[in-house]
């Protein structure tokens, strides 16, 4: 009797562990499995499933560490859960638990995983040296997947430190299309420029449309901008390129070309109008045209048809209609303070001077700026702030330097603005400055009300955007 009831208790407790271990056991290989599907999805370029497949195996794993923290799988479920949190770019979670497998020995397939999710986030994190070491811990790896990638991450760590040629030495025979744009940075950055075109045109006639070319573009920038340039214009010639994106791309590399070559930086906002004319980078190239064109006024009246300019391209482009807005007030208030109603307003020497602080800071107007500032100093001789216009124009005009130094010193040699130049405490200063803040703030108008959206309108088919009206002061630059 006594042996059937042993018997009876040996097979419950051993059906409880056997239920729990099952338990325990399905909760495990379903996250196995639905990694496996994750990653099953990256490879096919299915972003939004793999990170929703991702998302389960992190809820999997926890449920398996909360519900059996004692096993010793427990900790497989941890670095588990760590590397779907880093999938799904939640690296400031996912490090802690990536973290176990230096104290806890692992499968080796699921260390090589942890290393390389590790990785990732310490690149996203900033932390170029402990991605570098943790890719390094795969680049011998006996898998070949998972070593192709610690070598295709370690190439990228190597081409952002400079060092492009050890970058294209570890690529080696990667093939696959995003070794193939990290190696077209790597030999721009080695100078070897005609490579890497070529290699951007083999790519294009492979009509290789799986990673965005814009982004390819912004990093080769950072490394040659007139390698960029060309490779723009190879982009535009992909015949399934739709026009936003046309666009884009010509507005970014006009953008980019603002600071050492206005004539092709207009070229290229020209070619993005025609692209998209009824577009949202339309509408900025159109705006941007206009900011080059401020570029070469000289005076007051030469703002008059850039702001009937700008009153047409708010009806056009809705989207940019506060920027438009704004950028059509400081033209007002520097057209009204620089005209000739601004001699007979108040306080007409700090007008103009503001306004001539506008014209150059805001509108980057610096010839329109200089004329405006030598006009205080001709029509507000005695002002106290002549002087400052005169340390205003010198910065705008190299040339004016040694005239500028001659009339300081024989008319404004007592100052406060020179004064405060030769290290002096003059409280004067401080009251000229302070009177200018304060009848600037009195010049700012309450801000208007929010209007109601207005549906984006085309511009009339024929009739592209222009910086300025026919016969304007303000020629387009050349």
């Amino acid at each position: 009797m006594r042996s059937r009831y042993v018997l009876a208790r040996l097979l419950v407790v051993t059906g409880v562990w056997l239920l729990a271990g099952c338990v325990y056991y399905n909760g495990m290989y379903n996250a196995n499995r639905l990694a496996n599907s994750a990653r099953k999805a990256e490879r096919e370029g299915r972003t939004f499933e793999a990170n929703n497949l991702w998302g389960q195996v992190a809820t999997k794993a926890e449920s398996v560490v909360v519900r059996h923290p004692t096993s010793k799988y427990a900790e497989r479920a941890r670095v588990l859960r760590g590397i779907a949190l880093a999938r799904m770019g939640q690296c400031d979670e996912a490090l802690a638990p990536l973290s176990r497998i230096s104290v806890v020995t692992m499968p080796t397939d699921l260390t090589e995983d942890a290393l390389l999710a590790t990785g990732r986030c310490q690149m996203t994190l900033g932390n170029v040296d402990a991605a570098d070491a943790a890719f390094g811990l795969v680049l011998q790896s006996k898998d070949a997947d998972r070593q192709r990638e610690a070598r295709f991450q370690h190439a990228r760590l190597l081409r952002q430190a400079g060092r492009f040629q050890e970058a294209l030495i570890a690529l080696g025979n990667d093939r696959r299309p995003r070794a193939d744009h990290e190696r077209i940075l790597a030999l721009s950055g080695a100078k070897r420029l005609p490579e890497a075109l070529a290699l951007t045109d083999s790519l294009m006639a492979r009509d290789d449309t799986t990673r965005l070319w814009d982004s390819v573009t912004v990093a080769l920038d950072q490394q040659d901008p007139s390698a960029a340039t060309r490779l723009v214009d190879r982009i535009r010639r992909l015949p399934k390129l739709r026009r936003e994106s046309l666009a884009r791309l010509l507005l970014d590399d006009g953008l980019r070309l603002v600071p050492t070559d206005t004539a092709r930086a207009a070229k290229r906002f020209r070619e993005a109008v025609a692209a998209g004319a009824s577009t949202t980078a339309g509408g900025t190239a159109s705006l941007e045209l206009i900011r080059l064109a401020l570029r070469r006024a000289n005076r007051p009246e030469d703002l008059v048809p850039v702001m009937d300019t700008l009153k047409r391209l708010a009806t056009w482009f809705e989207a940019s209609s506060p920027e438009i807005t704004q950028l059509g007030a400081i033209l007002a208030e520097v057209q009204k303070a620089g005209g000739s109603v601004g001699l007979e307003l108040p306080q007409g020497d700090l007008r103009l001077f503001l306004a001539a602080e506008l014209a150059r800071d805001s509108l980057r107007a610096p010839l329109l700026a200089e004329s405006m500032f030598r006009r205080i100093v001709d029509q507000w001789a005695d002002s106290p702030y002549a002087p400052k216009a005169i340390l205003a124009t010198q910065q705008l005009d190299s040339t004016f330097v040694d005239s500028a130094r001659v009339l300081l010193e024989a008319r404004y040699v007592d100052s406060p603005y020179l004064a405060r130049i030769r290290g002096e405490d003059s409280p004067a200063y401080r009251q000229l400055e302070d009177s200018l803040g304060a009848f600037a703030a009195s010049l700012v108008p309450e801000r208007p009300a929010p209007r109601t959206p207005r549906r984006q309108v085309a511009p009339p088919a024929g009739r592209q955007p222009q910086p300025a009206a026919g016969g304007s002061r303000v020629p387009e630059p050349q």
